[in-house]
């Protein structure tokens, strides 16, 4: 392993969080401010997809408590609700506006599954607020908003886990031991693979707010538009105004292991292409995009690829959609088949190595035993790793939408003497939705 490397992401983690172990899941759990009776009462933010799922995983944790449901649409609200009552005989708080979850001092922890454009605001407040934050991928939907989430959780001392799953798989942690440990030899690439069906939304036009949604609310610190069912309740992720293509989204995931395995941080030279190639539909983002993260003084280099279906299995995984990671080192490859799955082939004549499936983990388990300690030390995905993989891929995106190799600079996190670039780390604010400077 390169000891003279010039910004690693573990430097990076050092500088942000002071030192977090990554590798290993924690096995002892201190005592804390709760009780060994008292339970910890979770708000869900965001309830049509993955939000039903962080219902039910908490739902089935003992001496946790799904108290509050939140969703600007009371359509899926009320559904939620009701479905919550039939499964579990009892009833739960409800809210349309996020803001009055932060307002209520009996919730301890936010877990957010709302679109991307919320993600962010939502942490700061909830940190504000007093309260422990679980963050869907991507943790950001700017640069900069990421590294606000990171002096948030630090300012108002909070627990924040990023929904970066693979960090609990045991299998992951495994891998990248290996990688890190020169199993491979001295690694020197990562490339990551999103190859998913992600076929037309068509165009359906503008028309007038569906009754029960709350627009504004569900709008937030994004700019507020006419409104289209193209947004809603998945498509928003193809929009820059919302969301950030396939590679901020199924991407993150490949990002993070990219990063993880690597050992990097943020890249010197950004460079990508791609483009809308099959379908004439209303989507904004790239259906197919490559791109390249360069650091020169650590001899590393990151490809990325996202890609649409029908296309061939990269990975050989014979599944229906091929995602996952390939680390090239001096001594052999690494292939990582989704969240769970590693495999090693080792010398020319590609003797295969160590490998291994399953134990995925509960990354849910581990952000609750780290609220329950209020220990950050104890996370597999600290806020740290929202901002490193979220901002890799908002990287990418930057330079697909200016259309030019990109140089960063990794410590100011800022591209140099580029203010077109630099225009896109940001969003121009909608009051009062706003992310402060000084958070």
């Amino acid at each position: 392993m390169n000891k003279n490397r010039n910004f690693s992401r573990r430097s990076f983690i050092r500088k942000s969080a002071g030192a977090a172990a990554l590798l290993t899941m924690p096995t002892i759990i201190p005592a804390n401010v709760f009780g060994a009776n008292d339970k910890i009462r979770v708000a869900v933010l965001g309830l049509r997809g993955r939000g039903k799922s962080h219902v039910g995983i908490y739902a089935g944790m003992k001496d946790v408590e799904v108290a509050c449901l939140c969703d600007p649409d009371l359509n899926i609200l009320q559904q939620r609700a009701q479905e919550f009552e039939k499964n579990h005989g009892r009833q739960v708080i409800q809210h349309q506006d996020l803001r009055r979850v932060f307002d209520d001092k009996s919730i301890d922890v936010v877990s957010i599954a709302t679109p991307n454009h919320w993600h962010a605001l939502a942490t700061i407040w909830a940190c504000q607020a007093g309260k422990d934050v679980y963050v869907e991928k991507p943790g950001s939907h700017t640069f900069f908003e990421g590294r606000k989430m990171i002096e948030a959780a630090a300012k108002y001392d909070r627990i924040v886990q990023h929904g970066v799953q693979a960090r609990s798989s045991v299998a992951m942690q495994e891998a990248v031991k290996h990688l890190h440990e020169g199993l491979i030899g001295d690694v020197y690439m990562a490339r990551g693979i999103v190859f998913r069906d992600r076929g037309s939304i068509g165009d359906k036009g503008v028309e007038p707010v569906p009754k029960g949604l709350d627009y504004d609310i569900w709008t937030g610190p994004a700019e507020k538009r006419p409104f289209s069912r193209n947004y809603i309740h998945y498509n928003w992720h193809w929009f820059w105004n919302y969301g950030n293509g396939d590679i901020g989204n199924q991407g993150i995931h490949q990002t993070d292991i990219c990063m993880w395995g690597l050992d990097v941080g943020f890249p010197e030279i950004i460079t990508s292409g791609g483009g809308k190639f099959l379908f004439d539909d209303a989507k904004e983002t790239p259906e197919t995009l490559s791109s390249t993260y360069h650091y020169p003084k650590e001899k590393k280099f990151i490809e990325f690829e996202v890609r649409p279906w029908i296309t061939n299995y990269e990975l050989g995984s014979g599944e229906d959609d091929d995602v996952g990671n390939i680390f090239y080192g001096r001594e052999g490859y690494m292939l990582i088949k989704g969240y769970n799955t590693y495999e090693t082939y080792l010398g020319k004549d590609k003797i295969p190595g160590p490998s291994r499936t399953g134990g995925a983990g509960d990354h849910f388990l581990n952000f609750i035993q780290a609220v329950r300690a209020h220990d950050k030390s104890l996370l597999n995905g600290p806020v740290e790793t929202a901002h490193l993989s979220s901002g890799l891929a908002h990287l990418g995106n930057i330079a697909y939408r200016t259309g030019r190799t990109l140089n960063f600079d990794p410590v100011n996190e800022k591209f140099i003497n580029d203010d077109e670039a630099n225009k896109y780390l940001t969003r121009t604010p909608r009051e009062p939705f706003v992310i402060p400077d000084k958070v």
